[in-house]
């Protein structure tokens, strides 16, 4: 192996390790700023801790950021490898692509963040999904995914619409505008759930459409 060689895959690896450490710090820094508004709002912990993780940008930031972990780290467990996999490393792909369109698309505009919220949304909607893009495209095994891939990876997002309307109808609260069933009433809220759906089918069939390109050339 050429000494060229190896500094190119020891500084894919430490890339690797600080966009590791961004994801984390980035969750880490959007629960605190939940938690801290909390407690100023003298309201319960445990209730920001249920709004942290309502969120489908937290939670697949959180996926992105067991991945990146996987990927940086060493050793050998069933956990690791699972997460390793192409397949899944293409869903988690498809489904951070999705987190960074939608805010940009649908979301931004809704609200202003000042300061810290500020830095949270910028790396949670913008840095890590193009961070993970970027990983996905350069260090992730190709040629390996089928087009029934799409499939197994519908059931995360799908799961996610039906706690967020079970959660939401307890609580009295939802995490997002466009599925705020007490304001536009559950046929809006099914088909606006349905649109973002196909955004998600068409980003999930591109992925599949480079990995297999990919996998050629």
């Amino acid at each position: 192996m050429s000494n060229e060689m190896v500094l190119t895959q020891s500084t894919g690896g430490i890339a690797v390790k600080i966009a590791a450490l961004l994801g984390w710090f980035a969750l880490a820094l959007q629960l605190y700023l939940i938690l801290a508004s909390r407690w100023q709002g003298d309201k319960s912990l445990l209730g920001g801790v249920d709004i942290f993780f309502s969120y489908f940008t937290v939670l697949t930031n959180i996926l992105v950021a067991v991945v990146l972990t996987c990927a940086a780290t060493s050793g050998d467990s069933a956990v690791r490898r699972f997460f390793l996999k192409p397949t899944v490393q293409g869903g988690v792909a498809a489904a951070i692509v999705l987190v960074g369109l939608a805010y940009n698309l649908l979301l931004r505009n809704t609200w202003n963040p000042q300061g810290l919220q500020w830095v949270a949304d910028e790396l949670l909607h913008d840095v890590m999904p193009v961070l993970f893009v970027i990983y996905w495209w350069f260090c992730v095994p190709k040629g390996t995914l089928q087009w029934r891939d799409l499939w197994p990876w519908l059931l995360y997002p799908l799961a996610y619409f039906i706690y967020a309307l079970v959660r939401g109808y307890f609580v009295g609260s939802y995490p997002y505008p466009f599925i705020e069933v007490d304001k536009l009433g559950y046929p809006q809220v099914f088909i606006n759930a349905l649109m973002v759906l196909v955004a998600f089918v068409v980003i999930s069939l591109v992925l599949i459409a480079v990995d297999r390109w990919r996998g050629q050339h």
